[in-house]
C-alpha cells in the first residue's frame, strides 16, 4: 500500500471524527452543568435535614421541600445517565468510524443507528434537564409562599 494513500486515509477518518468529537465536548459541558445542579439539590437537602433536626421535627414546608429535591435528585440522575449514555454512543460512532475504513467492513448502517440511539438519549436528558428546572422554580415558590407565611 502505497504511503500516502494510508496518510489520506487515516487523514479523512480523522476529518470524519472531528464532529463527533465537538459534540462529545458539549455533552461533556453539559454533564458538568447537571453535576453541579444535582450538587446543589444535596447540599439544599443536607441543610433542610439539618434543619429539622435542630428543631426537633420537620415544618410541613421543609418536608414539601424534601420530597421535591427527591424528585429533583432523580430527574438530575436520569438527565446524566442519558447524557453519559449518549456520550459512550459517540465513542463508539468514533471508534467504529476508524476501524470501518482500514478493514474495509461496510459499517454505514450500524453507525448511522448508534448514532441515532446517541441522539435520543441525549434529546432525553434535555427533555429531563427541562423538567428538573421546572421543578426548580417550583421549589423557589414553595419557599418564597413559605416566607411569606411567616
Amino acid at each position: 500500500m502505497d504511503e500516502s494513500i494510508a496518510v489520506s486515509a487515516i487523514a479523512h477518518q480523522i476529518q470524519l471524527a472531528v464532529a463527533p468529537v465537538f459534540l462529545l465536548a458539549g455533552i461533556g459541558g453539559f454533564l458538568n452543568v447537571m453535576a453541579h445542579r444535582l450538587a446543589r439539590v444535596v447540599d439544599r437537602s443536607r441543610q433542610l435535614e439539618i434543619d429539622a433536626t435542630i428543631a426537633g421535627a420537620a415544618e410541613p414546608r421543609h418536608e414539601a421541600e424534601l420530597k421535591l429535591l427527591a424528585r429533583r435528585m432523580r430527574v438530575a440522575n436520569l438527565s446524566i445517565a442519558c447524557c453519559t449514555a449518549s456520550a459512550l454512543f459517540v465513542c463508539v460512532v468514533v471508534a467504529i468510524l476508524f476501524v470501518a475504513d482500514p478493514a474495509e467492513i461496510a459499517f454505514a448502517r450500524p453507525i448511522a443507528l448508534l448514532f441515532i440511539v446517541a441522539m435520543l438519549f441525549l434529546i432525553l436528558g434535555l427533555v429531563l434537564f427541562l423538567y428538573e428546572v421546572q421543578l426548580a422554580m417550583l421549589a423557589l415558590r414553595l419557599r418564597a409562599r413559605g416566607r411569606r407565611a411567616k
